[in-house]
């Protein structure tokens, strides 16, 4: 869009958090509110297993939360650069301003805020969502139409399916297969608890190696696109290069995680069967219920067809109190 007389035109402005979306939002109160829930039954619990099912409630819901949490964030690698560019097209202004890209597996975000904010009589402070779902064109012309500032289109610009950078190959078939990953590793982490329930307590800990595997299969397919040549461009004065960034760090983080509580279930497994089994309350309860199964009989006289048992040996019959 063109201006007239010095002029911008107004546009509704796109307010997409990359950090904390609405999804994410959800998806960290779903989590939180089952979390309160279980933990509701510790005062329940006697002894120092009300410690063990404690951490063991926090584990498995923080291992939860990031797998799912990590296909919807926007900071799988960010790239930032303060720098002086032009601010509207068919205009020689010049702002000073900060640059950001922030990379997801579903779309990236880009980040305009300007260094002071307010400059030309305008708040400076932008941020886009440009998701690949199908294509990022129709977003990108959508921009266009709407007058966004310079360096945003500029960046943006970079993601499309006719830029010579052709960015977009790159992260959106990696993001894809990460997220197909992440997704996989979540499953892996309902079938473990699950089988922690049951007495199967070494097949759970399979499991749980289980998604560690997928989780660092996942942060592999994302960093093969940082690895290979990727297209160093500038935004005016300032050079653009993007690196790992949070979300990355945690996956491989959880990852870590889940691998050290695998190892450690199959390896106290093979030492201490028993001990395992009783930790995760699938083995024999208590040593009542262990005395019960060998608890001495009483035999009724009546029943003794013909057989003589001596007075001193035999007991009286167990009588029932209704």
């Amino acid at each position: 869009m063109t201006f007239y007389d010095d002029i911008y035109p107004f546009y509704p402005l796109q307010r997409t958090p990359f950090i904390f979306s609405g999804r994410l939002l959800t998806i960290i109160l779903v989590f939180l509110v089952l979390a309160v829930s279980l933990l509701l039954i510790l005062p329940g619990i006697r002894g120092k297993a009300r410690l063990f099912w404690m951490f063991r409630i926090i584990i498995s819901l923080f291992v939860g939360v990031v797998t799912v949490a990590l296909n919807f964030t926007c900071d799988w690698a960010e790239a930032k650069v303060a720098t002086n560019a032009t601010y509207k097209s068919f205009s020689n202004a010049v702002v000073s301003a900060e640059v950001g890209l922030h990379v997801g597996l579903y779309g990236i975000n880009v980040t305009l805020k300007g260094q002071p904010v307010v400059q030309f009589n305008e708040t400076i402070d932008y941020n886009e969502m440009f998701s690949w779902h199908d294509t990022i064109e129709e977003e990108y012309e959508e921009a266009l139409q709407k007058g966004l500032p310079n360096p945003i289109l500029y960046v943006a610009e970079k993601f499309t399916m006719s830029s010579t950078c052709r960015l977009v190959y790159q992260y959106r078939h990696s993001g894809r297969y990460a997220s197909a990953t992440l997704w996989t590793a979540f499953c892996c982490w309902l079938l473990a608890n699950i089988l922690f329930c049951m007495p199967v307590v070494l097949y759970a800990g399979y499991m749980t190696l289980a998604t560690a595997a997928f989780i660092f299969c996942s942060a592999a397919s994302f960093s093969i696109t940082m690895n290979v040549p990727r297209c160093v461009f500038s935004v005016g004065n300032g050079s653009f290069e993007a690196h790992y960034s949070h979300s990355f760090w945690l996956a491989l983080a959880t990852g870590v995680l889940c691998t050290l509580v695998g190892l450690s279930v199959v390896t106290l497994y093979f030492l201490m069967p028993e001990r395992i089994k009783e930790a995760f309350s699938v083995g024999v309860d208590s040593y009542e219920d262990e005395g019960a199964l060998h608890e001495e009989g009483y035999l009724n006289s009546v029943f003794l067809d013909g057989v003589t048992i001596s007075p001193l040996t035999l007991k009286p019959a167990a009588t029932t109190h209704l």
